[in-house]
């Protein structure tokens, strides 16, 4: 019988969303029905969006408004509802029984920047069905997700040709 995982994928180094991917990959290839909700991504069309609608059990649900405004002492009202709206989205999507895996992508920094309660999502980790695996991505996992999770991976940066000056590349970042 199948154990649904939590897993992580967090550290300063580039990677997590495509790690996730790759495991959405694979378990596409083993007949798994998969969903990404992506938490802060959400303003254009980018590269995983458009490879996504090749795949019949695929779907990635963007509902973030793209960069958060930070800074302030207090998250922006619409940075904490689009989030707010994004877990409602990721709770009905895992309680459904419609998918072998879900990805929260990114809704490690929804947390960090207070956007979520980690208590709140802890507590969705915790009572997901048993045979659902889930991934959360995104850099600076609290503690409590770590502590939960079955598999913690940190990626580390050790070099990004981002400090050499080079941009960011369609098909490498976006």
């Amino acid at each position: 019988m199948r154990k649904g995982l939590i897993i992580v994928h967090t550290g300063n180094g580039k990677g997590k969303t495509t790690a996730a991917l790759g495991l959405a990959f694979r378990a596409l290839g083993n007949g798994f029905k998969v969903c990404m909700i992506q938490f802060i991504k959400g303003t254009w069309k980018y590269g995983e969006l458009k490879a996504a609608e090749k795949f019949e059990n695929f779907e990635i649900i963007p509902m973030g408004k793209g960069f958060v405004n930070l800074g302030s002492e207090k998250p922006d009202p619409k940075d904490v509802e689009a989030a707010k709206d994004a877990f409602e989205k990721a709770k009905s999507v895992i309680f459904s029984n419609n998918y072998d895996m879900v990805i929260l992508d990114e809704i490690n920094y929804a947390i960090l920047y207070k956007l979520l309660d980690v208590d709140d999502v802890v507590e969705i980790l915790k009572n997901k069905p048993e045979k659902l695996h889930v991934i959360l991505t995104g850099r600076n996992a609290h503690e409590k997700i770590i502590e939960i999770a079955d598999l913690v991976t940190e990626m580390r940066e050790i070099k990004h040709p981002f400090h050499k000056g080079i941009k960011a590349q369609r098909g490498i970042e976006f």
